[in-house]
C-alpha cells in the first residue's frame, strides 16, 4: 500500500518525529490563529467601546416577570459548611420567597424579601421575624438592597443604579466592564443609606454569548468587604441562556462561601408565594 504524503506527516506528528522546521511553521500557524481570534474579539471595543459592550450585556441577560426553580447549596460560613436544599421563586422588582431543607429532609426555615422589607420563619426554632433588611446584611455583613439581590440570584447586572462610567477591556478571554461609581436612581432611592452605596463593580462576560460570567461588588465605604459571584454550565431556558451553576464568595469578618447549583427552573408562570407564620410562633427582634 502507497502512503500519501499528507499521511506521513500526520504520522511522523503522533509519532513525535515531524520534522523541527515543521512543528515551527504548525506554531506560527496556532499563534496566528490566536491573535487573530483576539482581534476580531477586541475589535467591538476599539470599533464601538465600552457602551456597545454594556448595551449587549443588557440585550442577552435574563428577561423575565416570574422565575421559579430548585436548588441545592453547600454553604460555608466561617469555615463551618452545611449542605441544604430549597426552592427559589421570584416576581421581577418585587419579591423573592426562598425556602431552605436539609438535604433530604423537611423545610426548616422560610424567607420572604420584598424592595422594603425581610420576613423569615424559622421552623425548627419555632420563631420569625417581621423587619426591614437589617436581618440580610447583618448575616451577609454587608450592606446590600433588593436590586443587588436579585441581580446576583440571577447573573444579570443591576436594574436600578446609574450605569455609570464603564471601561471596556479584553481580559484573557472575557470581556471586562468596570466602573467605579455606581450609585442608585434618585427616583428609587429609598433610605439615606440608598442614597450613599456607592458601589465600585468589576464584570466578565463571555465574548459569545455576552452573559455575565463574574461579578464583583465592593462598597467605597466598605474597603475589606467585597463579594465575588461566578456564573458557569449556561443552559437554554425559554430560549434564553442561564446559568446552572454558581458560586458565591463574600469577603468579610465571616467569610461565607456559596456553591448552588439550580433545576428545574421555569420562567414567566405566575406562581404564588405562601407565608403563613404560626399563631404558636414567637417573634424575634435584631
Amino acid at each position: 500500500m502507497i502512503s500519501s504524503p499528507n499521511s506521513n506527516i500526520i504520522q511522523s506528528f503522533l509519532s513525535g518525529k515531524l520534522p523541527s522546521f515543521l512543528l515551527l511553521i504548525f506554531f506560527i500557524l496556532f499563534l496566528a490563529s490566536c491573535k487573530t481570534t483576539r482581534s476580531i474579539i477586541k475589535e467591538p471595543i476599539k470599533e464601538y467601546g465600552a457602551e456597545y459592550i454594556f448595551e449587549k450585556l443588557k440585550e442577552n441577560e435574563l428577561k423575565f416577570d416570574w422565575f421559579q426553580a430548585k436548588f441545592k447549596l453547600e454553604i460555608v460560613i466561617d469555615k463551618k459548611k452545611n449542605s441544604l436544599t430549597g426552592q427559589l421563586r421570584m416576581r421581577k422588582d418585587s419579591l423573592i420567597w426562598i425556602t431552605f431543607s436539609p438535604m433530604l429532609g423537611i423545610e426548616m426555615a422560610r424567607l420572604i424579601i420584598t424592595t422594603d422589607s425581610v420576613k423569615y420563619i424559622n421552623r425548627i426554632n419555632k420563631n420569625y421575624f417581621v423587619g426591614d433588611y437589617y436581618l440580610v446584611n447583618d448575616f451577609l455583613d454587608s450592606n446590600v438592597d433588593y436590586d443587588v439581590l436579585q441581580s446576583i440570584l440571577l447573573g444579570n447586572d443591576l436594574t436600578y443604579y446609574e450605569n455609570g462610567k464603564f471601561r471596556a477591556t479584553y481580559d484573557s478571554k472575557e470581556y471586562h466592564l468596570v466602573t467605579g461609581d455606581r450609585r442608585k436612581l434618585k427616583k428609587h432611592v429609598i433610605t439615606q443609606q440608598d442614597e450613599e452605596r456607592i458601589f465600585l463593580q468589576n464584570i466578565f462576560l463571555s465574548p459569545e454569548s455576552f452573559k455575565i460570567t463574574k461579578m464583583k461588588i465592593k462598597e467605597i465605604k466598605k474597603e475589606h468587604k467585597k463579594l465575588e459571584a461566578s456564573y458557569s454550565d449556561f443552559h437554554p431556558v425559554s430560549e434564553q441562556l442561564f446559568p446552572y451553576h454558581v458560586t458565591y464568595n463574600l469577603v468579610a469578618e465571616k467569610p461565607i462561601s456559596v456553591e448552588l447549583d439550580y433545576s428545574k427552573i421555569r420562567i414567566n408562570s405566575p406562581i404564588q408565594f405562601p407565608f403563613k407564620i404560626s399563631s404558636k410562633y414567637t417573634r424575634i427582634f435584631y
